[in-house]
């Protein structure tokens, strides 16, 4: 058990008790004077109060607890939340060192084409490789809050 919640508990132990000893007090009929009528009024008066003073502090506790696991649940997320940013950190810096070495065989293959296709044409009468404007590789950029990913034509 927490210590918040240990104090909550004793709190309402301690309610309990005043509760008891009031009902206890009421229940007896001083019969005898009305000095003991009176202390009885007077000693009833004070467990009452003592009573609403723990029933506030009670309340104040609860509230305290509740604030307690509200920032603690916080905590949790957001820890959770650092734990996947990191992960994607990783994946997204492979992605981007793949992506520059696709870029390079790209460039090698099209260079490649670039030196045969004239040679390649006259054999077979059509082009070696064809689509070199529209290829693209992946790459992911942060602005720290925000990731994307964009195609970066080689």
């Amino acid at each position: 058990m927490q210590p918040n919640q240990a104090e909550i508990e004793a709190i309402r132990a301690q309610i309990a008790a005043l509760q008891q000893e009031c009902a206890s007090l009421s229940a007896e009929s001083p019969e005898s004077s009305s000095t003991q009528a009176q202390t009885t009024n007077d000693s009833l008066a004070q467990l009452l109060e003592s009573l609403a003073a723990l029933t506030a502090q009670l309340r104040q506790k609860r509230a305290e607890f509740s604030a307690l696991q509200v920032r603690s649940q916080y905590q949790s997320i957001e820890q959770h939340v650092e734990e996947g940013r990191t992960q994607a950190k990783v994946h997204a810096d492979r992605i981007n060192e793949l992506a520059g070495e696709l870029a390079e065989e790209i460039r090698a293959l099209k260079a490649i084409a670039d030196r045969i296709s004239p040679s390649y044409w006259q054999v077979y009468y059509k082009p070696f490789i064809t689509g070199f404007q529209t290829i693209s590789v992946p790459h992911v950029r942060s602005d720290g809050d925000v990731w994307t990913i964009v195609n970066r034509v080689v």
